[in-house]
């Protein structure tokens, strides 16, 4: 057995401690303080939501390596974490530490995320990838298919919303009936929170303390200017997925979780217009699933920028306060959720209360924590659950790109039926020295 293998059966063996909470039993475990069942971590990209997933996995790892293209992020990581090693490329990290990391977690932009994380699993590592799984289609069903292959890999991607006992409970309800058949489930969010819609800044000299060519990774060339690092990438095609990658695994993650909304026959898009550069000011997006053995057809009805459903739908109920929310509507009732992520929840009309079972989460983070010491998956999982999610949502920017016209969806196949020239969204080409495929 290999000492990565072996270490990697320790740490499942020694979980019952480790973990500290055992969720069908209900009951608290004694806290391990045995220092050969710490996770080794990296933590690939500090600054922003990645500043809160190296503090998440700082409460159970020893953080042994940061890296970040910002030299100012890793200076304020090396006093926060003094026993880890900083590093610019976090393919240099691999090849110096792949022996002494268990673990990694992937808070980078968009573009960034398959090529980080591809290596990370390829490796072996445990991979939290924050969301949307990937920029890409392609890259999201690949990251999906090698955590599938990979077995004994805990993977879990950012997605707050999947552990809360209200988005699980409401999930619950509408999968035992309470709205009866879901004909449309409405979606909407406040983003974009920065600018998008327009022209690329001018060029401007790169601080010193940016490593550009690392930042910009995989993605195509381009001058420094401010608007990408950092939050800023997010409206930009090369970097980011706009509005819709930013919320829609949240906002929409309760839908997918009851009604399991994968690989739509079609969408459409009506947006703002956009320049194939930046993302469009704002988009409404109208997603058709067919109908599956477990549910009929159903649309999703996606709205950004400021466009939200009529409070009419909701009968009267969307607050003007609800910048973020989703509504479902069933032939018996509706159920009305007025958060991002799904913790609280109204059933209107004929919907019927009742008591359902569903598992409790012992916490978002701590989800993949468990998956790496009992081998149990993390619901937000790559391969059942976040890499399907992910792909419904950057399905809808395929739509956005063509303005107005119905894009035909092959899921099987990987393509669009109807339209040509979309293959370069499907499935990016990388700049040399990152990988995509094996």
């Amino acid at each position: 057995m290999s000492k990565r293998s072996s270490r990697r059966e320790f740490l499942k063996t020694t979980a019952v401690t480790g973990i500290g909470y055992w969720v069908a039993a209900g009951a608290q475990a004694k806290e391990s303080t045995s220092p050969n069942d710490r996770i080794r971590m990296a933590c690939i990209g500090i600054g922003g939501q990645g500043s809160r997933d190296s503090r998440n996995a700082a409460r159970h790892s020893d953080i042994v390596a940061v890296c970040d293209i910002d030299d100012l992020l890793l200076k304020h990581a090396a006093k926060r974490y003094p026993g880890a090693k900083a590093y610019n490329d976090f393919r240099k990290m691999f090849d110096e530490m792949k022996d002494s990391i268990d673990a990694v977690t992937v808070s980078t932009p968009d573009h960034t995320h398959a090529a980080a994380a591809l290596m990370a699993m390829r490796l072996g590592k445990h991979c939290f990838c924050q969301k949307p799984l990937a920029r890409s289609i392609y890259e999201t069903r690949l990251m999906a298919k090698v955590a599938g292959e990979k077995k004994g890999l805990a993977t879990m991607m950012g997605n707050q919303g999947t552990a809360l006992s209200g988005s699980r409970r409401a999930a619950a309800l509408i999968r035992a009936g309470a709205l009866g058949a879901v004909e449309e489930v409405h979606v909407w969010t406040d983003r974009p929170r920065w600018a998008q819609g327009g022209e690329r800044a001018k060029p401007t000299p790169c601080p010193k303390h940016v490593h550009w060519d690392l930042w910009i990774g995989p993605a195509p060339k381009r001058p420094y200017a401010p608007g990408y690092h950092r939050f800023a990438w997010r409206g930009w095609w090369d970097f980011g997925c706009g509005a819709l990658g930013d919320m829609g695994c949240h906002n929409a993650n309760m839908a997918f979780m009851a009604l399991d909304l994968r690989d739509p026959v079609s969408i459409q898009a009506e947006t703002s217009g956009h320049n194939k550069d930046s993302f469009p000011k704002w988009s409404f997006i109208t997603y058709d699933f067919p109908a599956t053995d477990s549910r009929p057809a159903v649309k999703l009805f996606w709205y950004d920028g400021g466009k939200r459903p009529a409070a009419e739908l909701a009968d009267g109920k969307i607050a003007p306060e609800a910048d973020n929310g989703c509504l479902f509507i069933g032939e018996k009732g509706k159920l009305l959720s007025p958060t991002p992520y799904g913790e609280t929840f109204e059933l209107l009309g004929g919907a019927e209360d009742r008591e359902v079972e569903f598992e409790e989460s012992p916490g978002h983070f701590e989800e993949w924590i468990r998956a790496i010491k009992t081998g149990k998956p993390a619901m937000s999982n790559f391969a059942d659950y976040a890499g399907p999610l992910s792909e419904t949502i950057v399905l809808g920017n395929l739509a956005v790109w063509v303005d107005g016209r119905k894009v035909e969806w092959d899921a099987k196949n990987m393509k669009v039926k109807n339209i040509a020239g979309l293959e370069p969204l499907i499935k990016p080409t990388y700049r040399k020295g990152y990988v995509l495929d094996a």
